[in-house]
C-alpha cells in the first residue's frame, strides 16, 4: 500500500504519479475481467461493509466531531453523516450494481456493408477514472462499485472532512477486490489531504487518467472544469425548478413541493426555485407555501408572492441564481407555461426541472422546450438520482452535452470501439 508523503510538493507529485501508474496497470486486467468475478467482488464488498458497520460509524463520528468544530453548515454535516440506515443503503446500492447487466462487451449496434464487411459497435471501459469529492463518504462506495462494474480502475480523492470515514469504507472495498482475486489497485484512495494532489489529478497523472468526476461545491467543480486537462463529467450547480401549472391538482402539488425542497435540502436535486402559474395563485400558492413554511422552509418571494403570503421575505435578483442547499426557496409567479419556460431558460443550471400539471399540452411544451439533463412530470425533483433511475447508484450528474448527461451510471462509464469482420476485402 502507498504511504502518505509529507513535505514538498515534489513528494505529492511522485505519490500521485505512482497512483496513476498503478491504476493503469490495474485497468488492463479489469477490462477483461468476467462479469462473474466483478460481481463476486461487489457482493463481497456489500457484506464487508455491513460487517464493519461499527468501525465505519466510529470513523464517521470522528469526522462529524471535527466537522462541527470546524463550523461546517448543517447541509454539509448532513452530507457527511452516516448511520445504520445509510450504511445499509450503501450495501444495498452495491447489491443493485452487481445485479445490473455487465455493459462491457455489449454490442450496441451492428450492420453489414454491401461489400460484405460486418461492423459492430461494442462497449468498452473508459480506463482510469478520477473522482474528486467533498463531505459525502458514500461517494467512496458508489464510485468504487460503479467503476468496477464498468471495468474501470478508479482513484478516489475525498475531502479532508470525510477522511476517516472514506478510509474505513475504502478498506472494505479493497478487501472485496482481494476476495475475488482482482487487483487491489483497481480502487485506490489518495492517502493525503494536500490540495496539491488535486492539482496533479487535474494534470492527468502523466496520461494515466482518462476522465475526472468532481462531486462537491461550486468552487471545487469550477476549479476542475477550468483546470482539468482530461475530460470532465460534472455539473457546476443544481439550480432546480419546480413549476406548478394552472392545471395542477392541489393535492399533488403540495406534497411534491414539500418533498422537492425539504426531503434533503443539501442534495443537488433539491428544488431551489418554485414557479407558480399566476392564474393559479389564488388557489394553489398559499396552501403550497403554508406547507413549506410548516416544514421549516424560509420563503423568498417576488412582489406578488409577498402580497399573498406575508410570511415571505422579498426575493432579490440574486435569489433566482442561488443554489441554497438549505431550507430556503425562492418563489415567483409566472405567466403560465410560457413564463415558466422563459424564467428557467434564463436562470437554470440545466440540471433538473419538474412540472406539476394535468394539461398534456403544457407538459409537452415543458419537455420539448427546456434543455436540462432531467425533466420530471408530476414527480419530485429529488428523483434526480441514478439509484432512483434503476442504475444502482451514480457517480454524479452531468449537465454537459458530450458523452454523458444526467445520472452517470455504469453505461455512462463506458466508451465503445468498432469491430469490423471481413472475408478478405480490400479497398478499391
Amino acid at each position: 500500500m502507498l504511504q502518505a508523503h509529507k513535505g514538498a510538493v515534489k513528494d505529492i507529485s511522485e505519490l500521485m504519479a505512482e497512483l496513476g501508474q498503478r491504476a493503469r496497470a490495474a485497468a488492463r486486467p479489469l477490462a477483461i475481467a468476467s462479469a462473474e468475478r466483478k460481481n463476486t467482488a461487489l457482493l463481497a464488498m456489500a457484506d464487508i461493509l455491513e460487517a464493519n458497520k461499527t468501525r465505519i460509524l466510529a470513523a464517521n463520528a470522528a469526522d462529524m466531531k471535527k466537522g462541527k468544530a470546524a463550523g461546517l453548515s448543517s447541509a454539509l454535516l448532513d452530507r457527511l453523516r452516516l448511520d445504520d440506515k445509510r450504511i445499509a443503503a450503501m450495501a444495498e446500492g452495491v447489491h443493485a450494481i452487481a445485479a445490473l447487466e455487465d455493459p462491457v462487451g455489449n454490442i450496441i449496434a451492428e450492420w453489414d456493408r454491401p461489400n460484405g464487411l460486418h461492423i459492430e459497435r461494442v462497449r468498452t471501459p473508459l480506463g482510469v477514472i478520477g473522482v474528486i469529492y467533498e463531505s459525502r463518504p458514500n461517494v467512496t462506495v458508489d464510485a468504487g462499485a460503479l467503476c468496477l462494474k464498468a471495468g474501470n480502475a478508479v482513484i478516489l480523492r475525498g475531502g479532508s472532512d470525510s477522511a476517516n470515514s472514506s478510509a474505513a469504507i475504502h478498506g472494505c472495498l479493497v478487501e472485496g477486490l482481494l476476495k475475488a482475486g482482482l487487483p487491489e489497485d483497481a480502487i485506490q484512495r489518495v492517502p493525503v489531504t494536500d490540495r496539491a494532489a488535486v492539482g496533479e489529478m487535474l494534470k492527468g497523472l502523466d496520461g494515466n487518467l482518462d476522465v475526472i468526476v468532481p462531486r462537491g461545491g461550486r468552487s471545487l467543480v469550477e476549479r476542475v472544469q477550468n483546470e482539468a486537462r482530461v475530460p470532465v463529467f460534472a455539473h457546476l450547480e443544481g439550480i432546480c425548478h419546480l413549476y406548478i401549472d394552472r392545471s395542477a391538482r392541489l393535492d399533488m402539488a403540495v406534497p411534491i413541493a414539500v418533498n422537492a425542497k425539504m426531503r434533503r435540502t443539501g442534495i443537488c436535486g433539491a428544488a431551489e426555485t418554485l414557479l407558480v402559474d399566476r392564474v393559479a395563485a389564488e388557489t394553489h400558492l398559499v396552501p403550497v407555501l403554508e406547507a413549506l413554511a410548516d416544514a421549516g422552509c424560509e420563503i423568498r418571494g417576488d412582489e406578488g408572492v409577498c402580497e399573498r403570503f406575508p410570511k415571505a421575505k422579498p426575493a432579490s435578483e440574486e435569489d433566482w441564481r442561488t443554489e441554497y442547499l438549505d431550507a430556503i426557496i425562492s418563489v415567483k409567479l409566472v405567466d403560465g407555461i410560457s413564463g415558466a419556460i422563459e424564467h428557467i431558460e434564463i436562470y437554470s443550471s440545466h440540471h433538473t426541472e419538474a412540472i406539476v400539471a394535468e394539461d398534456t399540452v403544457a407538459v409537452e411544451r415543458f419537455f420539448n422546450e427546456i434543455d436540462s439533463a432531467i425533466l420530471l412530470h408530476n414527480a419530485s425533483t429529488q428523483f434526480a438520482d441514478g439509484g432512483e433511475f434503476g442504475m444502482g447508484a451514480e457517480i454524479g450528474i452531468a449537465t454537459g452535452k458530450m458523452h454523458a448527461r444526467g445520472p452517470v451510471g455504469v453505461e455512462q462509464l463506458t466508451s465503445f470501439k468498432y469491430r469490423v469482420r471481413g472475408t478478405g476485402q480490400t479497398r478499391p
